[in-house]
């Protein structure tokens, strides 16, 4: 053996030695060994509120310079300003995302919500702006030089899609302070929602599509935020009774009391009723308790109902949270991918049912902060919002949800992150927690930090 060799064989064999020891110095004996820190896939800490308006000025930056914010001509592409006094055709100017899509009605209430949350005027400002355009185009263009076809849509409602969303999210505007007059668009959807959207006999809102006599778990969330808000807003009481009957009729046939969450889709004529559990329907669904209790009053005879509803559904949900804090695209599907958009709706929904005292706080606390975590690291540091599913019909075989896609540019993801931020902000204003025993858990005043 050479000189070399030798010396390299030595210090080889001292290394070992030396790890060897610091592994025999962690023992039970000799090291807190459940203090060791773990390989968390997702940070595992308590959110700053700091940090949380960070991720959310990254998402109005994006929305800001990729939505449009003012009408063009439909051929020239000149900026048109004077409205009232318009005879050429007209667009929305070039943008990634549709002003008068449901999805956008949820944006708006994100920008409003996290206006409130942050006290930074320019979250409301996006929302504002844009809604009131919409609502001076409807005042004052003639349809027949409208040439968006997602305008159109909006004026002349074909499914709830195009109703729901933007009627509560104009609602809530107004109630901010908003100018507008929203009136004939919100008289419009509700219109379409009470009187022209097809139901089944028993008056629970429905869809010929994909087949006749078909509930979309979807349609809770597309119908009855409006109905509350309009209830609340008009303070006629036909609106809170139609909205409670729809989220407890839906609930009937589609919520599955074993394991607390709803199927994404119930066909009439099915004699079993296939069992997809969707993670965004029944984002979709529970949004929709919350958006209903928040204005509903409590006398309703129907408030302890979809109170106890709501209790069951979150109860359920968090059964299912991933480890990562994220839920999967089925949720009781552990193979199926982990999709952000549901994961941001619920991270909202439970954390506006613990700020309304509808829902525990040490219970569902630590579950609201981790998918906060999960979410944050979704949004890139362009603001877009990562591993959203994209627009999704109703299927049912497994491949169909399985193996849908994801795309930054799908405008589901987007609300729902403003939402999730802006009431996480909200719940640890008013909450404080703690590691407590390596673990994040409420903090009680007057307890120390335990380490055991």
């Amino acid at each position: 053996m050479t000189m070399k060799s030798c010396k390299t064989k030595i210090i080889t064999l001292f290394a070992f030695g030396v790890m060897a020891s610091a592994n025999a110095q962690k023992t039970d004996a000799t090291a807190p060994l459940h203090l060791m820190q773990p390989d968390y896939p997702t940070p595992y800490v308590i959110p700053q509120q700091q940090d949380i308006k960070m991720v959310l000025d990254r998402v109005y930056n994006f929305l800001d310079k990729n939505t449009a914010s003012k009408i063009i001509n439909a051929t020239t592409k000149a900026d048109i300003k004077d409205f009232k006094k318009n005879t050429e055709d007209i667009v929305f100017e070039p943008g990634a995302f549709r002003l008068t899509s449901y999805e956008w009605g949820v944006t708006y209430a994100g920008m409003l919500l996290a206006s409130k949350a942050t006290g930074e005027k320019y979250f409301a400002d996006y929302s504002n702006k844009r809604i009131q355009l919409i609502a001076d185009v409807a005042e004052n263009i003639k349809e027949k030089n409208i040439k968006d076809k997602d305008m159109l849509k909006s004026l002349h409602p074909e499914a709830l899609d195009f109703a729901g969303a933007l009627c509560a999210a104009f609602i809530k505007a107004k109630k901010e302070g908003l100018k507008a007059n929203i009136d004939p668009l919100v008289n419009n959807y509700i219109n379409f929602i009470s009187n022209e959207q097809f139901r089944l006999k028993d008056g629970t809102l429905a869809r010929n599509r994909p087949q006749d006599n078909t509930l979309w778990l979807d349609d809770m969330f597309m119908s009855v935020p409006a109905l509350a808000q309009m209830g609340a807003y008009s303070g006629e009481t036909k609106y809170f009774d139609d909205a409670v009957k729809q989220v407890l009729q839906f609930s009937e046939r589609m919520f599955n009391k074993e394991r607390g969450i709803y199927m994404h889709g119930w066909v009439e004529s099915m004699q079993v009723h296939p069992q997809f559990h969707w993670a965004r329907a029944n984002g979709w669904a529970v949004m929709t308790m919350v958006e209903l209790l928040e204005v509903l009053p409590k006398n309703h005879p129907g408030y302890p109902k979809v109170l106890s509803q709501l209790q069951k559904h979150i109860a359920g949900l968090v059964q299912y949270q991933d480890g990562t804090g994220f839920w999967h695209q089925l949720l009781d599907r552990n193979d199926s991918y982990l999709e952000t958009s549901a994961t941001a709706i619920y991270t909202y929904s439970i954390a506006r049912a613990i700020n309304r005292g509808y829902v525990d706080k040490m219970t569902y606390g630590p579950a609201v902060l981790l998918g906060w975590n999960a979410v944050a690291t979704k949004v890139n540091d362009k603001g877009q919002v990562e591993g959203t599913c994209v627009g999704t019909g109703m299927g049912f075989d497994p491949a169909f949800y399985y193996y849908r896609p994801i795309n930054v540019f799908a405008a589901h993801g987007y609300g729902p992150v403003l939402l999730a931020g802006a009431e996480v902000i909200l719940l640890l204003k008013d909450t404080q927690f703690q590691i407590n025993d390596s673990a994040i858990q409420l903090k009680i005043e007057g307890k120390n930090n335990l380490q055991k």
